[in-house]
């Protein structure tokens, strides 16, 4: 079975792209393929001028590390470390020596400085999802990528992080997010929508009615 065939495309820099599709189109390969973490049995995937698939395990590694963040929808939190301890993590991952100043930063981007010295289980969900945002940008990756990173959210928890991420965008970051949530992809500058591993459709500047028609019909696209 072909997960995904023949897609080719562009993502500008400094844009937000949501992927949507029926279950089993392709959406998580597209994903995961994008952001170097499976490799595609033919084709390139192109990070600026750097063909992830010609990468070595140890280089795609530090790659990702270095220029790509990643938010989910479980919000994969250490219990045991503070926000501030969680957001540092990736750099120290990386070998870097984190500066409380850039930490502090960016869970001041976030809405959460004054949360720095609590654990995961003393803040709400939103909260919690807000630092993994927080932990996702502190490298200033060059592309984030998010997998229902509000599918665990209520409906207001949710606007507030797709708020955050269409300012990281409005300040030049560039985000591919997955949803099945048409008001959350009505926060995207395009919407691609997949079907049977194949870019059926998208739609640029989209209304979550727009959305959720487009999604009504690609569930009645024959095979």
């Amino acid at each position: 079975m072909t997960a995904l065939d023949r897609v080719s495309l562009t993502i500008p820099k400094g844009t937000f792209t949501a992927v949507m599709g029926p279950s089993g189109s392709g959406k998580s390969t597209l994903l995961q393929c994008t952001a170097g973490l499976d490799r595609p049995t033919s084709g390139a995937v192109m990070l600026g001028d750097t063909d992830l698939t010609k990468l070595s395990e140890t280089k795609l590694t530090l790659l990702r590390r270095g220029r790509i963040g990643f938010v989910f929808q479980a919000f994969n939190l250490l219990p045991s470390l503070t926000a501030e301890q969680n957001v540092a993590l990736p750099l120290r991952l990386a070998g870097r020596r984190p500066k409380r100043s850039t930490v502090l930063g960016v869970l001041e981007q976030v809405g959460l400085r004054e949360r720095a010295g609590h654990r995961p289980s003393e803040m709400s969900g939103g909260q919690q999802q807000r630092v993994a945002l927080a932990r996702a940008i502190v490298t200033r990756p060059e592309v984030l990528f998010g997998d229902e990173p509000t599918g665990a959210l209520d409906s207001q928890t949710s606007r507030e992080v797709l708020a955050l991420l269409r300012g990281m965008v409005d300040r030049g970051q560039t985000v591919i997010m997955v949803t099945h949530d048409p008001v959350a992809a009505s926060y995207a500058d395009r919407v691609l929508f997949l079907a049977d591993g194949q870019v059926h459709d998208e739609l640029h500047a989209p209304s979550a009615e727009q959305v959720a028609s487009r999604m009504t019909r690609l569930s009645v696209v024959p095979c």
